[in-house]
């Protein structure tokens, strides 16, 4: 027991000033703290851990956060760069890129944006970098890095003189592939580069190396001029106002803000779909807006690291609270001392100023431990966000950890310095002092303890229940079965390169090789195909817009769309897709042949029921067909497979119209390659193989679709597993708090209970009676956490119209579990009450 606060204000030390005073006790207070927590080793240690958890996984997500969200980009006055973005729900496009056309209406008449830059993403082959290789590129014009604001690393960017198609091809290499791929070789400037797309090739020479900056709409690895893409040269691109391939970048004029740049494109994009009714139709509603870059960058990793934070939060409520039960239940224990303290004189302010000490002794070495926990956890997060955001591939650990870490220990320390009630200095109305010296729980400290274990609880569930939710959708992703088979099937890309073959010899060197791989041993088929499963959803989600020969008039009401797939025969028997009716492509379905295709069983019986559709004619109708290189001939049904939706996890609903390959326009492939032997081990062989037919053919990105569709599922498994470990984490925490709640009501209760055992109460009516408290204290917390959870959710919902809110299955099993682990907590205080000595109760006086 300390008194050194008795008659504190008559030893203060003339001429300091307050401050200073209240330092100087306030250190003193901290070696008495020291010494008293000292003899409590095991308090100390379980509070230090359980705050470490709660602070340590705050410090490293606010960290990712800060680096991820809040940290500017390098690109020069940042809050004046906007990404322009037009929509067509109609057409189930939420971001529609822009063609030439649309961005020359719109660009000629903006006053609140000064200048527009453009981006389009290509993938060329590139010859200079040793073998052959497929590249991801982007397209700009010369005004486009005067735009983004950004800066060379090395050499220069592009700009105006790099402008029109008499220009000499120019590239810039991204800092991240000049280091990576190029060791930050200083001598690539002036290095010529042979990129091919679309068949032809150009050349472009290396002018310089960008600053490391955040690659947005795409990852790429060089950044060229127009010149050195022919197809953006070419009359379809040039001209065309449905061939939308361009992201559109603009900086805010002096005096113009967001609001009014969004308000005058509106009007300006009224306009213009306006005067093109035949493009912008009503039904697909066409839609135009604009936001910062910044926002754009961030839209994917806001809502789920936000919501990370959010959960790092409730578990620090349920650390704090299980600490503030602890502190609490230590008070009860030392109230004869603040009682004795108040009595002779001490101050409440002096008596609070020492348990802040305690507080900040307990909470430092929490924090101290929770820094260092953040130190380890801050590396895993950043790869964890990487998933989401680009921004977190190069985050560093600073000093955002060791401030957010002790200003989470110095608002616990606080907290928990004004959890306990004080005694009064007159002990007839304070707390008082039993005759043996010990003292009793008042309510008081009785109702705190359980509104701590309550929010504990509470807290528990909306973790719980949200960790349910991406559980459940986990589960749902699993279990959902593809339609054709994954795992002895290998994919690999054929990407398209300009080594001055014709088309026709492209696709026939494709037939070949899978002719080809085919033949090898342990093979049993193998087939050419668009594009892989899954791995490019967006593309094979997109579709075209098709017709019933001899009914156009409703088709045309009807508004059919169709996603497309160009496939060589085999492709049906590779992957396993039934054939319901009619037959596979064969090697005579060429590109002189008649047109045929295989619809799927969603268009047979949408646009046949009860008739045959074999034999039926449809034709493309989409305008966007003469972009492409697509016919709009008639093509006859030769077949009909089974629905299959290569795009989705969860196969949804679709109609896919099957063209040979041989008769569709070439923009690569996948090779798709089916066997009962190691798949991985067939690599090197098929990769020769195909050599053997075209020499500089890349083969890139092998894997088997199981593997393919595991990565799909990569973000939903790591994201249960996150949440699924805080939820955890407090739920164990909250179990403690449960059962040290019922603890240290049994031990207050000892004596009522030897009274009710000396007039004949039975254990078992002991027991159940403590273990339907503990259910009790569950029941009002999940009840809290369900009535908080709904009220947040709709608050959140004003500002996340997408979040998704938890069913009943999760909402049930989280109540459930709670439920479970507040019985289970309850057992040992329970027993302990049952077994309690009657003759020992009636003497705990």
């Amino acid at each position: 027991m300390t008194t050194n606060t008795v008659g504190e204000s008559e030893r203060k030390p003339p001429g300091i000033t307050y401050p200073l005073r209240y330092a100087a006790a306030l250190l003193g207070d901290l070696r008495v703290a020291f010494r008293s927590l000292a003899r409590v080793p095991v308090l100390w240690a379980t509070v230090a851990l359980t705050l470490a958890l709660g602070i340590g996984a705050n410090a490293a997500i606010f960290s990712v956060v800060r680096g991820v969200l809040l940290r500017p980009l390098v690109n020069r006055d940042e809050d004046r760069l906007i990404y322009v973005q037009q929509s067509a729900p109609g057409m189930q496009v939420d971001n529609a890129s822009f063609s030439i056309p649309e961005i020359t209406d719109i660009g000629a008449h903006l006053k609140t944006i000064s200048k527009i830059g453009t981006f389009s993403t290509v993938d060329f082959s590139a010859e200079g970098f040793g073998e052959t290789r497929e590249i991801h590129a982007g397209v700009v014009d010369g005004d486009y890095f005067e735009v983004m604001g950004l800066k060379p690393a090395l050499g220069r960017l592009l700009d105006t003189r790099d402008d029109g198609p008499k220009a000499a091809g120019a590239a810039v290499l991204t800092y991240k592939f000049w280091v990576t791929a190029l060791h930050a070789d200083p001598n690539v400037l002036g290095k010529v580069l042979r990129l091919g797309s679309m068949m032809q090739a150009r050349s472009a020479t290396i002018v310089g190396v960008l600053e490391p900056s955040i690659p947005y709409p795409a990852d790429t690895e060089i950044i060229a001029n127009i010149v050195t893409s022919p197809h953006h040269l070419s009359a379809t691109m040039v001209q065309g106002r449905e061939h939308r391939m361009t992201d559109v970048f603009g900086r805010l004029a002096p005096g113009a803000n967001l609001k009014s740049a969004r308000a005058e494109l509106q009007t300006v994009y009224a306009t213009m779909t306006a005067a093109h009714p035949e493009v912008y139709k009503p039904q697909y509603h066409f839609q135009i807006s604009a936001r910062l870059l910044r926002d754009q960058i961030n839209e994917e990793a806001r809502i789920i690291l936000w919501l990370l934070l959010g959960a790092a939060g409730v578990l620090f409520v349920v650390a704090c609270s299980n600490v503030a039960n602890l502190i609490l239940a230590r008070t009860v224990r030392r109230e004869s001392e603040l009682a004795i303290r108040a009595a002779l004189g001490g101050s409440s302010g002096a008596i609070r100023r020492s348990l802040l000490a305690e507080g900040l002794v307990l909470c430092g070495s929490g924090g101290a431990a929770g820094v260092m926990i953040a130190v380890q956890m801050f590396s895993v997060l950043a790869r964890y966000a990487l998933r989401f955001s680009v921004r977190a591939a190069d985050l560093t650990l600073d000093f955002s950890v060791i401030w957010t870490g002790l200003a989470l220990s110095l608002a616990a320390a606080v907290f928990l310095a004004f959890v306990p009630r004080l005694p009064s200095g007159d002990t007839s109305r304070g707390l008082g002092l039993t005759s043996g010296g010990t003292s009793r729980a008042t309510g008081s400290s009785r109702r705190r303890i359980r509104v701590f274990t309550i929010t504990q609880i509470a807290a528990s569930f909306l973790l719980l229940a949200s960790a349910g939710v991406l559980l459940k959708t986990l589960l749902t992703l699993q279990k959902a079965q593809p339609a054709f088979e994954t795992t002895h099937v290998l994919v690999a890309n054929l990407p398209l390169i300009s080594d001055g073959r014709t088309p026709e010899q492209v696709a026939q060197s494709y037939q070949e090789a899978q002719r080809s791989v085919s033949a090898l041993p342990g093979v049993e088929s193998a087939a050419v195909g668009m594009m892989a499963p899954w791995r490019d959803s967006g593309f094979l989600k997109f579709t075209l817009q098709f017709a019933v020969e001899g009914r156009e008039s409703e088709s045309s009401k009807e508004d059919l769309r169709a996603r497309f797939r160009f496939v060589s025969p085999g492709y049906v028997t590779t992957l396993g897709i039934p054939l319901l009716e009619g037959r596979d492509f064969t090697d005579a379905d060429r590109k002189e042949a008649e047109p045929v295709v295989i619809v799927s069983k969603s268009i047979a019986q949408q646009l046949f029921p009860g008739q045959d559709a074999l034999n039926r004619h449809i034709k493309w109708t989409d305008p966007l067909i003469k972009y492409a290189d697509i016919s709009p001939a008639p093509r006859r049904i030769v077949g009909v497979l089974a629905d299959v939706d290569d795009a989705n996890i969860i196969p949804q609903h679709n109609m896919t119209v099957y063209t040979p390959f041989a008769q569709g326009p070439i923009f690569g492939a996948c090779l798709l390659v089916r066997a009962k032997s190691d798949l991985y081990a067939l690599v090197p062989t098929i990769t020769k193989t195909i050599r053997a037919v075209a020499a500089t053919q890349p083969v890139e990105h092998a894997s088997t679709l199981e593997d393919v569709r595991t990565e799909v599922l990569a973000n939903n498994r790591v994201n249960a597993i996150v949440f699924g470990g805080f939820a955890a984490l407090a739920l164990a925490i909250s179990v403690v708090g449960v059962a040290g709640v019922l603890a240290f009501s049994v031990s207050w209760r000892t004596r009522e209970f030897g009274i009710r055992f000396a007039l004949g109460a039975q254990p078992r009516r002991i027991l159940g009676g403590v273990v339907i408290d503990g259910a009790v204290i569950a029941a009002i917390g999940v009840t809290a956490g369900a009535l908080v959870g709904w009220g947040l959710s709709r608050l959140a919902g004003n500002y996340v119209p997408q979040l998704q809110l938890p069913g009943p299955i999760p909402l049930i099993g989280s109540a459930a579990v709670i439920f479970t682990s507040a019985i289970l907590a309850s057992m040992v205080p329970a027993v302990r009450a049952a077994r309690v000595d009657t003759v020992q109760a009636l003497r705990a006086e």
